[in-house]
């Protein structure tokens, strides 16, 4: 018997439920009770400081150090008094994780005493090693320094007794080695530019904010056997595993009844989430056995990144004092969905206004679509791009399976707007418009409904869909910092803006009056864009075929796909926007590859050693006692014992097959992997991995996988899907 596997099921058989530590009342109460917001600003800060940080936030200029010294005493106070005995700058650096380095408020006083101490400089500014997180070759081992720097447009936290200060992380030469500096120039550009052109419709609009809701989707699994899965604990997912007999196929999990066990970790969890002003809305079970999503409202996307950064590191402290794993990996079983994390991006204005969604008349309808189709716009000519930017060692398990998008970028608008679209690039032409035409269109521009919610079918398989008033960037990977494929997309929407204000002014500049240039270029736009739009089923074979008669590439190397950061197209978008320079994509470029061989490279590794050190050694164990059972048949019966022992010899003859298979090729893995590691080109490397290395592992797998179903259950090493993936 397989001790630590037994061990584990007994675990699980004998753990009591953990009630969640919340408290009684209304939610409100304690919502966003750990968070130094504008409110606790208001009553820890003078007037003048509070007034001067809202500025700053608003406009995005630097705040004065005469301020942030100010700042930092009422940060302090207000952080003391509820307990924060320590700081830190929180940061995300290029591992789709966070940092932190904590240091005490407490100095002591020479001669003996000593007192608490927090300055604007210590909050303002510190140095963590730049060296030792990933940087592209932008950090050299004996070049250490880097800079993190507080973001004052994300509120501080507080974290079991440590004030939080959201940063950005810089490296002493000023490039960026994290992903919230790329996304807040991003932001700031995509305001900018959004402004002029909302300025055609309402010249009271001083700011355009994008909003961002995520979705995320997650696993849980018992924390016993999480332990004794070595794969799982080293890999994030199972290298070997045959699929339960019963998993999602009766589709009886998805928004069924929440397992207790697992409702009162989401209940502690959301009470902690709700203390630092993450404002979970929604929790239910998902499609796969053990399952599960939660959701909140829509924020400022920069807010929104960091909250869904921390819910996720949130998640898993919580998880362990209720004895579960949670499992951020995009597939961590085969055969059923893997998780993802849709983010439903859209643009709202300082007076109110969702620019995605239609209004009540033709002026705010024609805004909406021109914001429409210059999304349109950014999505055609920057496609392959975006879906780049969600590809990775992890994701790549997913996209195309029948739980995500395929890797071939397009946009569903729906049948109501598509029709819309349509009927503009049919009337509208170059030739300027009679009164009449212009009467007529603006009316037919007017029915536009408000709410579209609810006048078109949703495509779940369209990686990049409209829902009424945003757009759902579906192929996005649960384990992803969501604000890469953010990053893209502000980037390519701000370009596509310019483009758009910039026709218009030339077409103003030849008489033609303003609502008909605005018109004019809308159609262009739907012209130039038409061929990213596409209403059917995105996992069919017919759209692959109809993709590539259209001239839409897609990603299905990873590798490959990261080569979309360095075309001079992808450059020069991101360099006109001033989002990210040539050797900040450099580095990225870099970093994914190195990211990205490096976890094939321990799965490889892993597999080789479950194989070698687990797998067949059992297999051998349940074969020899096959074989004794078949010696004692023919001691028995002589020679008639052939036609008794029949199905045992051929079971001993697959085994000796299976074990051969598995450990020639873990053998040429191994091989493999020692060809590509003596090749010094990081890049070259990990296509190498990819195309040699990483297909091994689901042959090596098939062969394991029929092993578990042959040998003796009480043998069997690792606990099965049938057992992960299951709470009752």
């Amino acid at each position: 018997m397989s001790t630590q596997r037994f061990q584990a099921l007994d675990s699980l058989n004998k753990l009591q439920e953990t009630p969640p530590v919340i408290p009684q009342g209304k939610i409100s109460d304690y919502f966003g009770v750990d968070v130094f917001s504008k409110e606790q600003m208001r009553q820890y800060l003078p007037k003048d400081v509070y007034e001067g940080v809202i500025a700053s936030i608003d406009s995005g200029k630097r705040i004065d150090r005469k301020i942030a010294n100010q700042v930092a005493s009422g940060m302090k106070a207000w952080a003391m008094e509820r307990g924060a005995t320590h700081y830190t700058h929180w940061f995300q650096p290029l591992n789709d994780s966070t940092a932190e380095k904590h240091d005490a408020f407490f100095e002591p006083i020479v001669g003996g005493g000593s007192f608490e101490f927090f300055s604007g400089d210590l909050l303002v500014q510190q140095e963590p090693d730049a060296s030792s997180f990933p940087n592209g070759g932008l950090r050299n081992t004996f070049e250490a320094r880097g800079y993190s720097a507080w973001d004052p447009s994300s509120p501080a936290f507080i974290v079991d007794n440590t004030l939080c200060i959201p940063s950005i992380f810089v490296a002493y030469t000023g490039e960026a080695l994290d992903f919230k500096t790329p996304l807040l120039k991003s932001l700031n550009a995509l305001d900018k530019a959004a402004v002029e052109v909302a300025q055609y419709f309402d010249k009271d609009v001083n700011k355009v904010y994008a909003t961002l809701g995520w979705e995320q989707e997650y696993f849980l699994v018992d924390e016993a056997l999480y332990n004794a899965r070595p794969d799982l604990t080293q890999t994030g997912r199972t290298l070997m595993g045959h699929t339960a007999a019963k998993d999602q196929q009766l589709d009886d999990h998805y928004w069924g009844s929440i397992p207790q066990r697992v409702a009162n970790f989401m209940k502690d969890f959301e009470y902690r989430a709700y203390r630092l002003g993450i404002p979970i809305k929604t929790r239910h079970n998902e499609v796969a056995p053990n399952q599960f999503e939660c959701a909140p409202m829509f924020e400022e996307a920069n807010i929104a990144v960091d909250h869904n950064t921390l819910l996720m590191t949130l998640m898993r402290r919580t998880a362990s004092k209720h004895h579960l794993k949670v499992l951020f990996h995009e597939k961590p079983f085969m055969g059923v969905n893997g998780s993802g994390k849709h983010c439903n991006w859209s643009l709202a204005t300082d007076t109110g206004v969702n620019l995605l969604a239609p209004g009540k008349t033709p002026k705010t309808n024609m805004q909406f679509l021109a914001f429409f189709v210059c999304t349109l716009k950014a999505a055609k000519d920057h496609g392959t791009l975006m879906m780049a930017s969600i590809a990775s060692a992890t994701n790549a398990h997913r996209l195309g399976g029948h739980e995500a998008p395929p890797g071939i970028l397009s946009v569903f608008a729906g049948s109501t707007i598509n029709s819309i679209l349509d009927e503009v690039e049919k009337r509208i032409s170059d030739r300027k418009l009679t009164p009449d035409e212009k009467t007529e269109i603006k009316l037919d521009i007017g029915k536009i409904p408000e709410i579209l919610l609810d006048n078109t079918d949703r495509n779940r398989t369209s990686p990049f869909a409209f829902t009424g008033n945003r757009f759902e960037f579906r192929a996005t990977g649960s384990s992803s910092n969501c604000a890469l494929p953010l990053i893209v997309l502000n980037s390519a929407v701000t370009v596509q803006l310019r483009r758009f204000k910039a026709e218009v002014e030339k077409l103003i500049a030849k008489n033609v009056k303003k609502d008909e240039a605005i018109l004019q270029v809308i159609r262009k736009f739907i012209i130039d864009s038409k061929k990213i739009r596409f209403e059917g089923n995105n996992y069919s074979e017919e759209w692959q075929k109809e993709a590539a008669r259209r001239g839409l590439r897609g990603i299905t190397n990873v590798p490959q796909a990261f080569k979309e950061y360095m075309m001079p197209e992808s450059i020069e978008m991101f360099e006109s926007v001033g989002t990210l320079t040539r050797t900040e994509l450099a580095a990225r470029y870099e970093v994914k590859n190195e990211t990205y061989l490096k976890k094939v490279q321990i799965e490889s590794r892993v597999m080789a050693d479950l194989a070698a050190n687990h797998i067949i050694p059992t297999a051998i164990k349940y074969q020899n006692i096959l074989i004794r059972n078949v010696k004692g048949l023919k001691e028995i019966f002589g020679e008639d014992y052939y036609e008794m022992a029949k199905e045992e010899i051929r079971t001993i003859k697959e085994i000796s097959n299976h074990v051969k298979y598995i450990r020639e090729h873990s053998h040429m893995m191994v091989e493999a992997r020692k060809k590509w590691n003596a090749v010094e080109s990081i890049i070259e490397r990990a296509m190498g991995y990819s195309e040699e290395v990483l297909p091994y592992l689901d042959d090596i797998r098939e062969h394991i996988d029929k092993l578990e179903l042959i040998v003796d259950d009480q043998l069997w090493p690792l606990p099965k899907y049938r057992e992960l993936m299951s709470f009752n």
